[in-house]
């Protein structure tokens, strides 16, 4: 196998860093959406992690908020759980938040910690995948590891 893009590396070693024994995997197709990166693990969609990142509209405080691929984002009921109105901002801003492009964006890994979020419904499952910095490369994870590696307050989406 060749050697992995640079930005996966960093996931792994974030990963590493907090922790978890993961094994970066670039696969041969895309892995850009929940769908897509379940066809290409072999799992449920309800299995991917979408790392998805919004900012307070009040503070523009960054939130990472780890939701299952079947699930939306309610940012009324979010908001009310972080205790401010949340945005969406736009992929140049995530990039410069978390440091990978969407598509991309892995759990952990980022430049700065941020509050983070996950979905109840990704720590019923034994394991889940994740982006891996880049919309080809993925880890499989416990959930319940990647909680505790993530600081992540729990939630049902």
């Amino acid at each position: 196998m060749s050697e992995l893009p640079e930005s996966a590396r960093r996931v792994a070693d974030a990963a590493r860093a907090a922790g978890l024994e993961i094994t970066v995997v670039e696969m041969p197709e895309s892995t850009r959406t929940a769908e897509d990166a379940a066809a290409a693990c072999g799992c449920e969609v309800a299995q991917i992690v979408k790392s998805l990142v919004f900012q307070g509209a009040e503070t523009e405080t960054p939130y990472l908020l780890l939701v299952s691929g079947t699930n939306r984002v309610d940012e009324a009921g979010m908001a009310a759980v972080l205790g401010e109105p949340l945005k969406r901002p736009n992929g140049r801003a995530v990039r410069e938040i978390t440091g990978y492009a969407i598509g991309g964006i892995p759990p952990l890994g980022h430049p700065d910690a941020m509050p983070t979020v996950i979905d109840e419904t990704l720590l019923a499952f034994d394991t889940v995948w994740a982006a891996a910095g880049t919309p080809r490369c993925v880890f499989s994870v416990d959930p319940n590891a990647l909680a505790g590696a993530t600081k992540a307050r729990r939630h049902r989406f």
